[in-house]
C-alpha cells in the first residue's frame, strides 16, 4: 500500500526552534538605546564633520558680508559648538547603554584627566553580547559607518603629525644653529 501524500496539508517540520536575533534601530537623535564601538566612532566623525562645515559656511558667509571683526559671527559658532556638544552627549550615552552602564557615566568627560580614560574606555570596551537592560544588541554596521569610522584615526594621526612635524624640523634647526657658535 503507497501512502499518498496531500499537497495542502499543514506541514509537519517543527520551526518552533529556530532563533531569531532581533537588533535595536539607532535613533541618532536620542539618547535612548545602545550604539557599538564602530558606529560610535563613526557618528563622532560623522558629527565633527558636520560641525566643521557648518563653521566654514559661516565663516564664508560672514566673509562674504564683510564681518571681518563683527562679533556676530560667535553666535552661529556657539550655537553650532552647543549642538555639537549635545549630539556627542547623546551618543556617549548609548555607547554607555551599549556596555550595560548608566548614562550619567558621560558626566565623567567634566572631569579633567578622567574624561581621557573615560574616552578610550567607550572607544575599545565591547559591548554586551545580546539584549541588556536598555534594549536589544544595536543594527550591524554599514559601509558607511565603518569608513567615518577608519577616518578617526586617520585624521588624529594628521593632526599630530601637523603638530609634530613642525615642532621638530625648528628644533634641528635651533640644534644645528648653537651647534654652529
Amino acid at each position: 500500500m503507497s501512502v499518498q501524500l496531500n499537497p495542502y496539508a499543514a506541514p509537519q517540520a517543527a520551526v518552533g526552534d529556530v532563533q531569531y536575533e532581533e537588533f535595536q534601530e539607532v535613533s541618532f537623535f536620542s539618547a535612548a538605546g545602545r550604539l557599538g564601538r564602530v558606529r560610535y566612532l563613526g557618528y563622532l566623525m560623522g558629527t565633527y564633520f558636520l560641525f566643521g562645515l557648518v563653521i566654514g559656511l559661516v565663516a564664508a558667509m560672514g566673509a562674504g558680508l564683510g564681518m571681518r571683526n563683527n562679533s556676530l559671527f560667535f553666535i552661529p559658532f556657539g550655537i553650532a559648538y552647543v549642538g555639537m556638544m549635545v549630539m556627542g552627549a547623546m551618543q556617549a550615552i548609548q555607547r554607555c547603554h551599549d556596555c550595560d552602564k548608566s548614562g550619567w557615566f558621560v558626566l565623567l568627560m567634566l572631569v579633567p584627566l578622567l574624561n581621557m580614560l573615560f574616552a578610550l574606555y567607550l572607544t575599545f570596551m565591547p559591548g554586551t553580547d545580546g539584549p541588556n537592560r536598555f534594549g536589544a544588541r544595536p543594527v550591524p554596521n554599514s559601509a558607511g559607518v565603518i569608513i567615518l569610522a577608519c577616518l578617526f584615526p586617520l585624521i588624529f594621526i594628521g593632526i599630530l603629525a601637523a603638530v609634530a612635524i613642525p615642532a621638530y624640523s625648528q628644533y634641528t634647526a635651533r640644534a644645528h644653529m648653537r651647534a654652529a657658535h
